[in-house]
């Protein structure tokens, strides 16, 4: 611990600071500092709705706009980092605000709660990670494809068990994967039809007295609506459930995907030969690749 008190988002009626161990067990930095970027942008939006209600002043926000495109930069550079003494990815970005805005960077809690801004941090994160996702299973669809155009008039054995079954075109073999990847990116858009759904303005859990607009902060964040429900919003994390099960049905599809390679690059079968860019071999027999 510094000198100088930790910045805390919480504790107005507290008349000391936690145990070392409470403090401890409530640190989660660690793992949400990942959200940083997304948690700048909710407050550049979130900075611009109060002053569109009159609470922050047109020099004000000009001040706290900058401030937060200044730390942007240096979380990006890598210069600005979270401390021991901060809780959570909030309280960093906050005490970096703080340092450069005085008593101005902490107007940016009026209307909002760390529970709207976690829950809108982690939709932004996933949202914006699918759709490198999608792009990435699109880039190898295609090469499957481009295989395949290749191969329509080589036969393969069709195989069940590892045993020859019927006849096949090894271009009908490889375009089997492609349906499976393009299921996987159909249900990667009906995740994200669910998940385009905007937290922030929620507060802790009954949204603010404040003249707030959550429908501009959720189409300035991206998001096609904001919560229906403001108990839900904060809650809610089907979204982040539906992402786990979509990830985990793509994995096995590449496993499939691999094992075919690794069966058909075999001495066994023969069929393919990795290039040696994408091939490793082994530090005591020098044959195998």
């Amino acid at each position: 611990m510094t000198g100088t008190p930790p910045t805390r988002l919480w504790g107005g009626r507290f008349a000391g600071g936690p145990a070392d161990a409470l403090a401890r067990l409530s640190v989660s930095v660690h793992f949400d500092w990942r959200l940083a970027p997304y948690d700048l942008l909710a407050s550049r939006a979130h900075a611009r709705v109060l002053h569109r209600a009159g609470l922050l002043s047109e020099d004000e926000a000009h001040r706290v706009l900058v401030a937060l495109d200044d730390l942007a930069g240096e979380v990006e550079a890598g210069e600005f980092r979270p401390t021991p003494d901060d809780e959570d990815v909030h309280t960093a970005l906050e005490r970096g605000l703080l340092e450069r805005l005085g008593d101005l960077g902490g107007k940016l809690r009026a209307g909002r709660s760390r529970n709207d801004q976690i829950a809108t941090d982690l939709r932004m994160c996933l949202r914006d990670h699918v759709r490198r996702i999608v792009a990435e299973l699109a880039d190898l669809c295609g090469a499957l494809i481009g295989q395949s155009r290749e191969h329509v008039d080589t036969p393969a054995p069709g195989m069940t068990h590892l045993q020859h079954a019927q006849p096949v075109l090894f271009a009908h073999q490889l375009l089997a994967h492609v349906q499976a990847f393009l299921r996987d990116i159909d249900r990667l858009r009906d995740w994200d039809v669910r998940a385009a759904v905007c937290p922030l303005g929620s507060g802790a859990l009954a949204g603010s007295a404040l003249p707030l607009d959550p429908a501009a902060v959720a189409a300035e964040l991206g998001f096609d609506r904001p919560a229906a429900n403001s108990i839900d919003a904060v809650s809610d994390r089907d979204f982040a459930a539906e992402f786990l099960f979509v990830a985990a049905l793509i994995g096995v599809h590449l496993s499939r995907l691999g094992e075919e390679v690794v069966l058909w690059s075999s001495q066994e079968f023969g069929w393919i030969e990795l290039d040696d860019a994408y091939s490793t071999g082994s530090s005591i027999m020098p044959q195998k690749k």
